[in-house]
């Protein structure tokens, strides 16, 4: 069987492929990763559009495959938040059919850092980076912010993790759903 990652970001290939053996029907499973646009902006700014560009992902690269993921991290509103935002990650598994979509934990990027991407339209790693609180370029493809603000506790890729485990669940509990 294989699966297609559409994404060439190490952190997100990582996610997926730490998790495939955890489940029977994916632990045969050969991956293969590529590079699909998202048809959204580099920073998604809303719930809808991050999903929208996680689907994107998905049947884009739904190519010779039995399942292909698409993963997008972006901003949602949430109220009572200081900043009016929080960043998750959204991962969608297309089966040729259906899609089958799960959420991260979400947290806030520090003000300056949403003011700049609200303002500028950079994305996040940029504004951490112009900012000065990184020397990494692309902080999204290490530990990413989230990494930073936990002081390693929680990365990027284990809040790919989730978002992939959650989409899962519909996969191993088709019967329910």
């Amino acid at each position: 069987m294989k699966i297609n990652v559409a994404s060439k970001n190490p952190i997100k290939i990582g996610a997926v492929e730490e998790l495939l053996p955890l489940y029977d029907f994916l632990s045969e499973a050969e991956l293969i990763s590529f590079e699909v646009n998202s048809g959204v902006s580099e920073e998604p700014r809303s719930l809808e559009e991050t999903i929208r560009g996680a689907i994107n992902r998905a049947e884009a690269a739904f190519m010779d495959c039995r399942y292909s993921f698409g993963i997008e991290s972006g901003l949602m509103d949430v109220p009572y938040t200081k900043t009016g935002n929080m960043d998750f990650c959204a991962c969608v598994i297309y089966d040729g059919k259906e899609n089958h979509l799960g959420l991260s934990c979400a947290f806030e990027f520090p003000l300056a850092v949403t003011k700049m991407i609200h303002e500028r339209g950079l994305d996040a790693s940029e504004a951490y980076f112009r900012l000065g609180l990184t020397e990494e370029k692309d902080i999204g493809s290490s530990i990413g912010i989230i990494g930073l603000l936990t002081r390693g506790k929680v990365t990027r890729k284990d809040y790919t993790k989730q978002a992939v485990q959650m989409a899962l669940i519909q996969l191993e509990n088709r019967e329910l759903y």
